[in-house]
């Protein structure tokens, strides 16, 4: 699955960052959370480091000489950063070159304007004159589950609305459309000293980015109040563009198969082909008078599908990929932050799943089974980008390109000023590697997802009593205590487990000796302690919490205070020089992407920053164990698995496609591949030939293309999508939806 999901920022993560900037002062300032969209991925989990790898031979100082540092043989590629081309500068003559393909304006504006953004997480397309909206049904889970009335369970049984009056609007929920950018580089850098502390500068520019964002949406919304400018940060600040978004808020659910369809094959198939999966679902976006929206713009579904060699688009919103990051920094990666966030996200996941074998029901009123299936998700993607790190070939070529780059850099008069750049962030790899294991005792420290609530909560808890020692103002002090308020019940199992993850992971990476260590356990096991605060606090639940912070957390006498100050005390320590780290790291990355957006221009595109994308390919098969994965799958395929795997609930239909309907036509494609350039984010993207018009969802990659978040290669590196055609027939022949199937092959709604 392809949809942006974990945060993972490197060592260390903390959404509170910019509240305690006001309050903590000098000496206990947070820790940034990088936030990095993606749904990556096996290998044998190592275990915690005490000698991380150094490499400082190899990370410091390789750049000065291409000829004593590449291997032999050894080059980078024209795409290896890959073909996410942006709409302020599409690829004119390289479509021409490659495909003798040559479209105007009006072809990119209606890619751009049919396109959308699905919530903050997926991608999504207007498919009818009448507003539909077509997604991957993983996006559109947490909508199904949150429409659900009592006794109904939508995720598992599916869902289909017979007429408009039966669309259910999902609270909460929007879609963004893409209706104007322009260039606003200068603006950001204006006033910026390129000479002051790198701290400074990032400051500098931030301050720069919000206020252009202010103006732009200020000016905008007296326009239109659905209008807002978001200042898109490319080539690492290589460029600033101002992206004008129209935001639809009365969103609803058409149609959405069964999960079990919809997540066929579960985490088993999941990145890999050959797949057969109907991961799609349909939702409607409904004007101010509560009408279906009529857009002027939207992709026309395709009936013949397309064939081997054809070209396709994927447009759509990947949101983060890392191919102007150094070599120096990816083996700081691989021996480091991919290890780290792989532990945190295994333990995490096993408990969820020990929960919801035992108590399903409970399980999913708490959505725990869509957070499972996301940190499988996750794992199996971090995975995999960690073997194309440990592949020595991969990273023969990442360094090849590194070094022509360089060269590059150097020789050019206008970027000579950037030439210890590389040597500048190999050293900064360094630095963080002395503190590797510190930081790594605290990943995705502050995630809902990843940290116990209780323990969530009492960091509220701290920061707000913090902030009020430390004079800061009653509404930033009430806006902490709103945060731990919000932090939702999790049952005690799950509590225990957690908590228990936590305390072992600070134990391993810091050492039992090391006196936070020796504070919290006492000499007892992270599990002895996790039961003892689980079963001793009051604020297993916000009521509880809301009594504690009466008289302030910190003087609540709960169990959790020793415990919870410990952890806090060092996390923002470590996180003050972390943040150091940061701001250098960050003012040295915007060098290198202007200098590379210097030397090679738009011929090269950005890393992916979840905005609107146009990347091209074409449909391709590809040889793997042995044999050759064929372009498309069928329905016949589907049921073979389904036979294969008698009784194994992974590979289970449901009931409403056993046996197979007489009507269902089983030689239609199901999924489909192509060499096109994803990511997390692209979930839900449209794949469209050249005539515009729908040939494929997008909703996943094969495991060969996880490492493609360092460096694109189409080689066997593949995107999945759900065939055009089988979406139809599914609709039609398996759940008699005449009336949707009707409106994809007309455009438009036939009787409103």
């Amino acid at each position: 699955m392809e949809e942006a999901m974990i945060t993972r920022g490197g060592h260390i993560q903390l959404f509170l960052g910019l509240v305690l900037t006001y309050a903590l002062g000098a000496g206990c300032s947070a820790p940034r959370e990088t936030v990095q969209i993606t749904e990556r991925a096996p290998i044998v989990e190592r275990a915690p480091n005490t000698e991380q790898r150094s490499n400082e031979t190899t990370s410091r100082r390789v750049y000065e000489s291409s000829a004593e540092t590449a291997s032999p043989g050894v080059a980078s590629g024209r795409f290896d950063r890959g073909k996410m081309w942006t709409f302020d500068d599409p690829p004119l003559e390289y479509f021409k070159e490659a495909y003798g393909f040559d479209p105007g304006q009006r072809w990119f504006d209606k890619a751009r304007l049919s396109a959308l953004r699905f919530a903050t997480y997926c991608s999504a397309s207007f498919v009818s004159a009448d507003g539909l909206v077509l997604t991957n049904h993983h996006c559109g889970r947490e909508s199904v589950t949150k429409v659900s009335k009592p006794g109904e369970d939508l995720l598992d049984n599916g869902f289909y609305a017979e007429s408009l009056d039966d669309e259910r609007k999902v609270d909460g929920l929007f879609v963004d459309q893409l209706i104007s950018i322009s260039d606003v580089t200068d603006r950001v850098y204006k006033g910026v000293d390129e000479d002051a502390p790198a701290d400074q500068q990032v400051a500098s520019r931030e301050t720069n980015r919000t206020k252009v964002e202010e103006e732009m949406t200020n000016a905008v919304q007296k326009q239109d109040t659905l209008l807002s400018v978001q200042v898109i940060e490319l080539y690492n600040g290589g460029k600033y563009s101002a992206y004008t978004f129209r935001r639809y808020h009365d969103v609803r659910l058409v149609m959405a198969p069964e999960l079990q369809i919809g997540f066929f094959g579960g985490d088993w198939d999941n990145f890999t082909y050959p797949r057969y999966n109907l991961d799609m679902s349909f939702f409607r976006v409904y004007d101010a008078d509560g009408e279906p929206l009529r857009p002027e713009n939207y992709f026309r579904w395709s009936a013949g599908g397309a064939r081997e060699g054809d070209l396709t688009f994927v447009i759509g919103n990947p949101g983060s990929t890392s191919r102007l990051s150094t070599v120096a920094q990816l083996e700081f990666e691989r021996d480091a932050a991919l290890p780290q966030a792989i532990r945190v996200i295994k333990s995490r996941s096993a408990v969820l799943k020990s929960f919801i074998d035992t108590d399903p029901v409970a399980a999913d009123s708490l959505d725990l089974r869509n957070t499972w299936f996301s940190l499988e998700n996750s794992l199996k993607a971090n995975e995999g980008q960690l073997s194309g790190l440990e592949d020595e070939a991969f990273m023969a070529r990442k360094r090849a390109g590194d070094e022509k780059l360089s060269a590059a850099i150097r020789a050019d008069s206008s970027t000579a000023r950037y030439r210890d750049v590389f040597d500048k962030i190999a050293d900064i790899q360094i630095s963080k590697r002395a503190v590797a294991n510190q930081s790594g005792a605290f990943t995705y420290f502050s995630s809902d997802v990843m940290t116990s609530h209780i323990l969530l909560r009492g960091l509220y808890g701290y920061i707000a009593d913090i902030l009020k020692q430390r004079g800061a103002p009653e509404s930033r002090v009430d806006e902490m205590k709103k945060g731990g308020l919000g932090v939702s019940d999790w049952p005690a199992q799950v509590e225990q487990g957690y908590i228990s993850a936590r305390l072992a992971e600070l134990r391993d990476y810091l050492g039992a000796e090391h006196p936070t260590v020796r504070a919290i356990l006492k000499g007892s096991s992270p599990d002895s302690v996790a039961a003892r605060l689980v079963r001793e606090t009051s604020i297993a639940d916000s009521s509880g919490f809301a009594a504690a912070l009466e008289s302030g957390y910190l003087a609540s006498g709960d169990v959790t205070v020793p415990v919870v100050q410990s952890l806090a005390e060092l996390y923002f320590s470590l996180g003050q020089q972390l943040g150091q780290f940061e701001d250098s790291e960050k003012n040295l990355n915007a060098q290198l992407g202007r200098a590379q957006f210097a030397v090679y221009g738009t011929e090269v595109p950005p890393d992916a920053s979840f905005s609107l994308r146009i990347a091209d390919g074409v449909i391709s098969g590809y040889q793997y164990n042995g044999t050759k994965a064929p372009i498309y799958t069928t329905f016949y395929g589907m049921y073979d698995r389904f036979h294969s795997f008698e009784g194994d609930k992974d590979w289970t239909l449901p009931k409403r496609w056993t046996p197979a309907p007489a009507a269902l036509d089983l030689s239609t494609p199901v999924n489909i591949i192509s060499t096109n350039d994803i990511t997390g984010g692209n979930s839900g993207s449209p794949m469209v030939n050249r005539n515009l018009e729908i040939v494929g969802l997008v909703f996943d990659s094969n495991i060969e293309a996880l490492p493609n978040e360092y460096m694109y290669l189409d080689e066997t590196g593949r995107t999945i999508s759900v065939d055009s055609r089988g979406i139809v027939e599914a609709i039609q022949s398996v759940y008699g939806a005449t009336r949707l199937a009707n409106e994809l092959r007309g455009g438009e709604l036939g009787s409103k």
